[in-house]
């Protein structure tokens, strides 16, 4: 079996409002999304399709098919639009990044021959995007930045074994990065709000759960956390999970990105 994937994007404009609601409680839910006349993404779309091998082309499905039948769907009903007043189902439906997710999932369903629909994201922006599998429910991800220094030194290990394994970064005074974390939650999109979780109430949790712990912090010096601890990027992700995992009760994974070459996730002690 082999994956494809496409990218397509497109502009669109939106407002999340509940029309039952009077202005402070849509404005208290959703923010500066509640404008109702509206603000606007450049969306990217990921469309992966799965099938088997064509012996005789040698590829699993013409791509300009695959092409074809998503743009039909996204450019022809989403592009150019301000979706809650032009598009029918977003009339009815508050055009978060998870209801319109699900809308594409559903559209692209069974449309493609000799290829199955594997799995969609789509990117609202560099710091929040939403993703639909076979198998899964919707999943919203959102992206932070801290800046943190570390050492990663074991004490359980001999200082010619730090040495060895961790090389330049035993260095005793430590080195930094800028981290990208990435945390997703995952669940039944909310029929009100069209949301899986209130972004300002993640956003919240995580900033006063890891941004104000440990941003512009030496890891092994200045934080509780990481006291007794090596602080790899493995570490990190773990560490993070247990400290967000009772305020976000549909938590699915940690993703840390430590630099731009090197990403680690942790979906808990029970998931693979």
């Amino acid at each position: 079996m082999i994956l494809l994937t496409r990218k397509v994007e497109f502009s669109a404009a939106h407002s999340y409002r509940v029309s039952t609601w009077d202005e402070g409680k849509n404005r208290e839910i959703f923010g500066l999304c509640s404008n109702p006349n509206g603000h606007g993404h450049d969306y990217t779309l990921e469309v992966t399709v799965k099938g088997n091998l064509d012996s005789k082309s040698g590829i699993v499905v013409n791509i300009t098919d695959v092409d074809r039948i998503v743009k039909s769907v996204v450019l022809e009903e989403l592009d150019g639009k301000f979706l809650n007043k032009e598009h029918s189902f977003f009339k009815e439906h508050i055009p978060t990044t998870e209801n319109i997710v699900a809308y594409i999932w559903n559209a692209l369903q069974g449309q493609f021959e000799d290829c199955k629909l594997h799995k969609i994201i789509l990117h609202e922006n560099p710091f929040l995007f939403s993703q639909k599998g076979e198998k899964s429910m919707i999943q919203l991800t959102r992206k932070y930045h801290f800046s943190a220094a570390h050492r990663l030194h074991s004490d359980q290990l001999s200082d010619e074994e730090n040495k060895k394994i961790f090389g330049k970064c035993n260095n005793p005074h430590g080195h930094g990065h800028n981290y990208i974390l990435e945390v997703t939650v995952e669940g039944e999109v909310d029929p009100v709000t069209g949301m899986i979780m209130n972004l300002a109430d993640l956003d919240r949790e995580v900033d006063q759960a890891i941004i104000q712990k440990f941003d512009h912090k030496h890891l092994n010096l200045d934080t509780v956390e990481f006291n007794e601890l090596n602080p790899t990027a493995e570490v990190m992700a773990m560490v993070f999970w247990e400290l967000l995992e009772s305020h976000v009760p549909n938590l699915y994974k940690i993703g840390l990105w430590e630099t731009a070459k090197n990403y680690f996730e942790y979906c808990g002690p029970t998931k693979e």
